[in-house]
């Protein structure tokens, strides 16, 4: 498995405007082809050209893995038949009162964690899109769960300052060996910056020699 370095709109958070499971990577409208067509090569899938509610920020705003695909409620109609017409995802809205999904949820194929925010009454309907088991619960006390831990079937990468016990936890619901990380430089929003799925990891560019190391030990070894 590579780990590669990479820019989007000539910065590191290359996890803020792209999505990525085992068959696509998830790129926003306007973005230059050559690079989705770099980013398909280094992760070994498709690309799809995308809107979510009429953005770029795609990793901040949708929650992916290989079953299927979470959105907030502001996605327009058009926004959800492109995606229904190129995709065999399991694709449905999720009326919450945040739209920032990708930033409240962490989930592979196996597992999620989700924030406290989220009322428990929609943890069924994210379970069923996803085809998963989730756990609510903050980590190192944020509730911006997606922000700060990024998984794949392999492995995964958490904010530096979770306690060992949740990190444990953590491991344990999501089925894979859970990392302390950092990313581009010390950044511990780990999600900013990495593009991961079961072929290949992408990181911005800023990520140093030392957390090359850590998303070795997590995905890789």
């Amino acid at each position: 498995m590579d780990i590669i370095k990479y820019d989007v709109y000539s910065g590191p958070n290359i996890g803020i405007y792209t999505k990525v499971n085992n068959q696509f990577v998830f790129v926003p409208n306007g973005f230059a082809k050559t690079k989705a067509e770099n980013l398909a090569n280094y992760l070994q899938t498709d690309y799809l050209t995308i809107s979510i509610a009429n953005t770029r920020l795609l990793g901040i705003l949708a929650v992916l893995n290989n079953h299927g695909m979470l959105l907030p409620n502001t996605c327009s109609q058009e926004e959800i038949d492109h995606l229904k017409k190129h995709t065999d995802l399991n694709i449905k809205l999720l009326d919450i009162k945040y739209n920032a999904l990708g930033n409240l949820i962490c989930a592979n194929d196996k597992g999620g964690i989700v924030s406290p925010t989220i009322d428990k009454k929609y943890v069924k309907e994210i379970e069923d899109v996803l085809d998963i088991e989730v756990l609510q619960k903050k980590i190192a006390g944020f509730y911006q769960v997606g922000a700060v831990m990024s998984a794949t079937s392999n492995g995964g990468i958490i904010h530096p300052l979770t306690d060992e016990d949740d990190v444990n936890t953590f491991s344990n619901i999501l089925g894979v060996k859970i990392e302390p990380a950092t990313i581009n430089g010390g950044i511990p929003f780990v999600s900013s910056g990495i593009l991961a799925n079961d072929n290949a990891i992408v990181v911005g560019t800023l990520t140093n020699g030392p957390e090359i190391m850590m998303l070795t030990s997590a995905f890789i070894n």
